[in-house]
């Protein structure tokens, strides 16, 4: 027989995955400009070639990333349209109480608490740290669930700023601009490196058009998988650990049943980066291409999951 997973397995074996994920990245990258630019140049020059292209992209990321961490929370919101409430206001002073009680459930400060004017549900999580955090639904979200489905889907936004998934995914929206920066670079370096009868310039642009080569397949198909992958291990584990803070696994489950059937957030259809941080895919279900690169995984598997974990006694 087998055995039944718990919530803290679920979150162990989602936080292990993602882990191997993230890792993968950076040795992805090397990897490919090494086996592009071996083509033109000896194993050694490759290698040397993947260790000076990979050093400057790195440190550019972490400057993107710092610059990122300064500005990217409040450019999020202000995509979404979204305004600020407060405990005084009467209209929502339930929805205020609710986030504040998971927040001391979960252990964590006190979200800043968003409305996002859309008759739609759907809902995200941003901020630096838990310290700075803020948590964004829509007017419809808050509408069409009842009060256990809402602190569920607030749960699931707590978990996230808990697990610390808002800094995770801004490292790969970071690591992804930069990357395509700099590919687009290489390219006009590759072109004027090409011209000219000299030999050494000659060989200088073919590796050049490898490095650029290997930074396309890296760009436009390798990151998008894992950072989708990536996406999709954190949802299950916010899943998890919203399940975990409320001790309600199956409003949650309840919840996603019904925001799946509106989850589009119209001021969000030209932000496609928002689109991983949302509770649900806000674009609508017909815009999937694919399971890879799906932002979020299927709705049917997470609720399966967690009425799995509503079936244990103190899930």
């Amino acid at each position: 027989m087998n055995k039944v997973k718990t919530v803290y397995d679920h979150i162990r074996s989602n936080n292990i995955k993602t882990l191997l994920l993230v890792i993968t990245f950076p040795l992805i990258f090397i990897a490919l400009i090494f086996l592009f630019t071996w083509l033109v140049v000896p194993a050694e020059q490759a290698l040397q070639n993947a260790i000076r292209v990979a050093i400057p992209t790195f440190i550019a990321c972490a400057v993107w990333l710092l610059i990122s961490w300064a500005f990217g929370d409040s450019m999020m919101l202000h995509s979404a349209h979204a305004h600020e409430i407060h405990d005084t206001d009467s209209q929502y002073k339930d929805v205020f109480h609710s986030v504040e009680n998971v927040a001391i459930a979960a252990g964590l400060p006190c979200p800043r608490v968003y409305i996002i004017d859309d008759n739609s549900m759907n809902a995200f999580a941003t901020g630096r740290t838990p310290k700075d955090a803020s948590v964004a639904l829509t007017r419809g979200i808050i509408k069409k669930l009842d009060k256990l489905e809402l602190e569920g889907v607030i749960a699931h936004e707590m978990a996230h700023i808990g697990n610390r998934d808002i800094r995770l995914d801004m490292m790969l929206i970071t690591g992804v601009g930069v990357t395509v920066f700099a590919a687009d670079i290489i390219f006009r370096l590759a072109i004027s490196s090409g011209h000219g009868n000299n030999d050494n310039k000659n060989n200088s642009g073919a590796v050049l058009l490898m490095v650029w080569l290997a930074f396309m397949v890296f760009n436009w198909i390798i990151t998008p998988i894992l950072r989708m992958a990536v996406s999709r291990n954190r949802e299950y584990a916010a899943d998890a650990t919203g399940a975990k803070i409320t001790r309600n696994p199956q409003a949650l489950a309840n919840a996603l049943r019904k925001i799946t059937t509106d989850s589009r957030v119209e001021c969000l259809d030209k932000v496609k980066s928002m689109a991983a941080v949302c509770i649900a895919y806000p674009g609508g279900p017909k815009e999937f291409a694919s399971s890879l690169m799906a932002t979020h995984p299927p709705v049917e598997k997470r609720i399966e999951r967690l009425e799995s974990m509503s079936q244990i006694k103190g899930a």
